[in-house]
């Protein structure tokens, strides 16, 4: 009788910094890369994995989730033990778990939440350089946030997407867009049912043009029924984007968008409880 195979789910965290991205090139060092070569050693064979996302080169996770076919060699519960000597100290494996042989990554979730951190003041931080784009002057949040509420519901988000993107349909469905503050640090979520090539990061330029007086909260909707990307400003650097969090549970999803709530109302005790 021949080895089990298995549909394997890993959720990953990672500093994206020094990476081309999450999907595999031929010339560059990629997460999908560093993952499958990890995989390989432990299985003695090629082995494939197909990720929810794929995130931007310079673009952090902290809640990627990947699949793959393995067989028994070792324990499921295992993998994130014996996969930490074979990957960079910058990417780790938070869980590891046997799913049914139908799931996938892509096609099951529910939605994405992506965080955006600026730092907001005249000096910038030296400790997040790696993780958050600094703007100088002053940015007015409240009418970021009537921009924001802009962008809520099912849009053709047309005008929001990145050039040399795979034609996919641009018609999304926003369930948050929120901000908060605390002290020089300004945090943008976003959460949808799916997102296209630098959607979040033209997402938060176009926000960050508002708090600077550059657009007008108004102007947003016009954008976005115009469909033309030359209509918004510059995209916002990806080393401030994290993948948070892939949904496959309503509940989940559920209790992440009333814990935005709460911290946009100031509760940010909310967001540094434990994730669900």
């Amino acid at each position: 009788m021949g080895p089990v195979v298995k549909n394997i789910r890993l959720i990953l965290a990672y500093d994206g910094t020094d990476f081309k991205g999450f999907q595999r090139q031929s010339d560059f060092p990629t997460i999908q890369q560093a993952v499958e070569e990890a995989l390989s050693g432990i299985y003695c064979r090629p082995v494939r994995i197909y990720g929810a996302a794929r995130t931007d080169a310079g673009v952090h996770a902290r809640g990627q989730v990947v699949n793959f076919y393995g067989d028994d060699t070792l324990p499921v519960s295992r993998l994130p033990y014996a996969l930490k000597g074979g990957l960079p100290s910058t990417v780790a494996i938070l869980e590891a778990a046997e799913m049914e042989a139908r799931f996938s990554v892509r096609h099951d979730n529910l939605g994405k939440h992506y965080g955006y951190t600026l730092i907001n003041g005249p000096v910038h931080d030296p400790f997040m350089l790696r993780y958050s784009w600094h703007i100088r002057k002053p940015l007015d949040m409240g009418e970021m946030r009537r921009a924001a509420r802009t962008l809520l519901g099912t849009h053709d988000f047309s005008a929001f997407e990145g050039a040399n993107t795979t034609p996919m349909n641009p018609v999304k469905t926003m369930y948050a867009v929120a901000l908060h503050r605390e002290k020089n640090r300004l945090y943008i979520d976003v959460v949808g049912d799916g997102f296209l090539y630098h959607m979040v990061r033209n997402m938060v330029g176009a926000l960050v043009d508002v708090g600077m007086g550059r657009k007008r909260a108004e102007d947003l909707p016009v954008i976005l029924a115009g469909r033309d990307r030359r209509n918004l400003g510059a995209t916002a650097p990806a080393q401030g984007l994290c993948l948070e969090r892939v949904f496959y549970e309503q509940s989940c999803l559920d209790r992440t968008l009333a814990a935005l709530g709460r911290a946009e109302d100031g509760d940010t005790e909310s967001l540094l409880s434990p994730k669900a």
